[in-house]
């Protein structure tokens, strides 16, 4: 729901922009929070970002800030992160309130931040040149490294289980239980008969993870395509979208990042027959991923790359299922199967990624002998 102008007003005028807010008006396409920019003059680009952040899905939005103030600060003071004297990965910084706060509570008690907008900064649908697809692993790359000696347990987990693919599994059964009334549409029974014979693979990477063969690090936790910002000559900015940094394995980034750029057809694709994983579009992804971070990759960490890239977009097939199957509560629907056409698009990427696995093991083991370029 979108809030009336004044009011909003009201609200963009209890942080700092350096100005008075002129306008407020909708920007972007994001499923979870709601989302306005800010402008104080006549600029084309807004001066920043203000967010309601969505309870429903993040109970505990304190954390949030919390861990963007920590990941801002960490890199700020990085020896080897050497900000504006050249190139590098950015992130959003927070705009404060007037009283110096990271957030501001409206009358209904809502919680609202506000975050710098990245200038000349673009967003890609889809990748088109190998240079953008080199700086999507650099950007990825570069921000596990940078973030590597940061102890996890200084970031809180605002979305604890996010990718625990066991657990989805367990809530399926539970909601399609209650769903089995319904007769069952020729895609939803596509959907259950996918997920049979891969329920075995669902705990590979939370094994490996609590065997201790993959450690815990800070991660991204949503490095999808669109979270990543270029300027207009194509060279990567940085990372937006910070609210599900996290304690986490860098498999999750890694695999949620290549489902999102590898499929040229899009999360959701009009035309399923068009829906595969392109080779090549990972290749180059992994490829700048390993140049920027290969040194902090164990045996261990190579060994789980194609699993896990396997794995999330299954993972994620299964939440689109579930939200579907509870009548639409976490992600937004412009039509009612709309849940149900995203979950098939990520099933049928899956499959195309099972179906190239070969290539893609060779390709990692590959990529794991030669090691990051000096």
């Amino acid at each position: 729901m979108h809030h009336e102008h004044s009011v909003l007003r009201d609200i963009a005028a209890a942080f700092h922009w350096g100005g008075a807010p002129r306008e407020v008006r909708p920007l972007g396409q994001g499923l979870v929070n709601e989302t306005y920019g800010v402008w104080i003059d006549a600029d084309s680009e807004p001066s920043g970002v203000l967010q309601c952040i969505n309870a429903r899905v993040f109970p505990q939005p304190q954390w949030i800030m919390d861990n963007i103030r920590v990941v801002s600060d960490h890199l700020r003071r990085h020896p080897q992160h050497p900000g504006s004297t050249r190139h590098d990965i950015r992130l959003p910084a927070i705009i404060t309130t007037r009283e110096g706060r990271d957030h501001h509570l409206d009358r209904e008690g809502r919680y609202w931040r506000a975050l710098e907008y990245l200038p000349r900064a673009r967003t890609l649908d889809r990748i088109e040149t190998p240079e953008q697809a080199r700086g999507v692993g650099f950007a990825l790359g570069r921000l596990h490294h940078l973030l590597g000696d940061l102890a996890p347990e200084r970031l809180h987990d605002p979305l604890p289980g996010l990718h625990a693919t066991p657990r989805y599994l367990a809530r399926l059964e539970a909601v399609s239980g209650q769903a089995r009334e319904v007769p069952l549409s020729a895609d939803l029974r596509f959907c259950m008969r996918f997920i049979g014979p891969r329920r075995r693979r669902a705990a590979v990477l939370e094994e490996a993870r609590r065997a201790g063969r993959l450690a815990l690090r800070p991660i991204h936790g949503d490095p999808k395509l669109n979270n990543i910002v270029f300027d207009a000559r194509d060279r990567v900015l940085g990372l937006i979208d910070l609210d599900t940094l996290k304690p986490g394995l860098i498999h999750y980034d890694i695999g949620d990042c290549l489902r999102s750029c590898c499929n040229p057809a899009g999360e959701s694709a009009e035309d399923l027959d068009e829906v595969r994983f392109d080779l090549e579009i990972a290749e180059l992804i992994l490829k700048a991923y390993i140049h920027s971070a290969g040194e902090d990759l164990s045996p261990a960490d190579y060994e789980l790359l194609c699993p896990a890239i396997q794995l999330i977009p299954f993972e994620l097939g299964l939440r689109f299922l579930i939200d579907h199957l509870e009548g639409d509560v976490y992600f937004r629907v412009d039509y009612t199967q709309q849940n149900l056409h995203r979950a098939l698009v990520q099933f049928l990427l899956t499959s195309s990624i099972e179906a190239q696995g070969a290539r893609l093991r060779r390709l990692i083991s590959r990529l794991g002998e030669a090691g990051p370029a000096p």
